[in-house]
C-alpha cells in the first residue's frame, strides 16, 4: 500500500504525492531517563512549524504537511525530523534552524546541509 498517495486519473492509474513535503517531528518522551526529542521541547516546535507553514499558505494538497511521529528511534541524534519524500533527517537546535529547513528545504528545494543527520 502506498501511504501519502492519490491515485491520479489524468495519467492512467498512476500515483503521485498528495503533499510535495511530508514532515515528521520525533516528539517521543521517553521515561526511562534516557534522552528524547521532547526533552528539547520538540512538540513546541512541530507547532512552531506548523504554525509558519499556515501563515505562508504552505499547507494541503500539493503542499507541506506537518505531522507527529512516534519515537523514530534516532533520539540520540536529536532532535530529529525526516522530510519525505526525499526521507532527508535533520536535527535542529532551535526555531532558527527550523526556519532554514523551511525556507531552503520546504520552500526552496534545496536540502540544508549542516543540520542533515
Amino acid at each position: 500500500m502506498d501511504f501519502g498517495k492519490v491515485r491520479d486519473s489524468k495519467n492512467m492509474g498512476t500515483t503521485v504525492s498528495y503533499y510535495k513535503h511530508h514532515v515528521f517531528f520525533c516528539t517521543n518522551r521517553r521515561d526511562d531517563g534516557r534522552e528524547c526529542c521532547q526533552d528539547h521541547g520538540a512538540a513546541e516546535k512541530r507547532g512552531y512549524l506548523k504554525k509558519r507553514c499556515k501563515e505562508l499558505n504552505l499547507t494541503g494538497e500539493g503542499g507541506v504537511r506537518i505531522n507527529t511521529a512516534g519515537c523514530l528511534d534516532r533520539c540520540e541524534l536529536g532532535p530529529v525530523v525526516v522530510v519525505y519524500p526525499r526521507e532527508t533527517w535533520y536535527t535542529y537546535v532551535d526555531e532558527e534552524d527550523l526556519e532554514e529547513i523551511l525556507q531552503k528545504h520546504l520552500i526552496g528545494g534545496e536540502e540544508v546541509e549542516r543540520l542533515k543527520i
